[in-house]
């Protein structure tokens, strides 16, 4: 796939943004994937190539993580989900690169609609402090692991705000304990993911490759600057609304 110059240009700042919004919360995948199915990609090469960004964003945000003791802590703790959730995520992968173009426009645009709605009702934070005497060692806490990591192999597109959920309303961390755990088990996640995505050879890497340059830069900012920004969330929230929005008619009306 041949791009020109303003193709580049597009998705890398597109690659940027989603960098950005990744380091905050989730959703980044929208914008990326958005971007690939404009360009006329099929939905499943669209899928694989959204992880080339997603590898090189989340070693970045994980490599930018400050060095703490709590942060080596949180890693410790975090690895008891690695196993969970990279079994979810090779699972996922493999079952993505089999389905029909057709039936995957459909899966996408219905987790589309689905994030259009969470965007929508904009559910408030969930502002709790770690509770150290909680065990998060338990069998619910594991399959919900597995279930995140499953659906993050077959599409990836949400799952940190998944993580977020299982991480602060079920093991009870803190939103911001729970925040680095989320991008520790991103990067988890993705490396199976992508393997099983570049052996199927569905990747097209000239705009995977655009999409990362700019994955990596977005990433770095937004966990170093924009995350301290007044109302970045805010801001991001409209920028999504109206990709999804774009994203939800070019999936249900190809015609156009």
């Amino acid at each position: 796939m041949e791009l020109d110059v303003w193709d580049w240009l597009l998705f890398i700042l597109g690659g940027f943004a989603a960098g950005i919004i990744n380091s905050l919360a989730g959703n980044g995948s929208a914008i990326t994937l958005t971007l690939l199915l404009a360009t006329g990609l099929d939905s499943n090469i669209a899928n694989a190539t959204n992880r080339v960004g997603v590898l090189l964003q989340t070693t970045t945000s994980v490599l930018s993580l400050k060095r703490s003791k709590r942060t080596y802590f949180l890693v410790k703790d975090s690895s008891w989900y690695f196993i969970p959730t990279v079994l979810g995520s090779l699972i996922g992968a493999y079952v993505a690169i089999d389905i029909p173009e057709a039936i995957m426009n459909y899966i996408i645009g219905s987790f589309m609609v689905i994030l259009l709605f969470t965007l929508l009702l904009k559910p408030k934070k969930w502002l709790i402090s770690t509770d150290s005497s909680k065990n998060r060692k338990t069998l619910l806490n594991w399959m919900l692991l597995f279930a995140i990591g499953l659906y993050g192999g077959f599409i990836q597109m949400g799952i940190g705000i998944m993580m977020l959920a299982a991480l602060v309303l079920s093991a009870k961390y803190s939103l911001k304990d729970a925040n680095i755990i989320k991008l520790i088990l991103a990067f988890v996640l993705i490396i199976p993911a992508f393997i099983i995505f570049l052996l199927s050879g569905d990747i097209e890497w000239i705009p995977g490759i655009a999409l990362a340059i700019g994955a990596v830069g977005g990433a770095y900012v937004g966990t170093r600057y924009i995350l301290y920004m007044k109302k970045a969330n805010d801001y991001i929230r409209y920028l999504l609304i109206v990709v999804i929005l774009f994203a939800i008619v070019k999936l249900f009306t190809p015609w156009i």
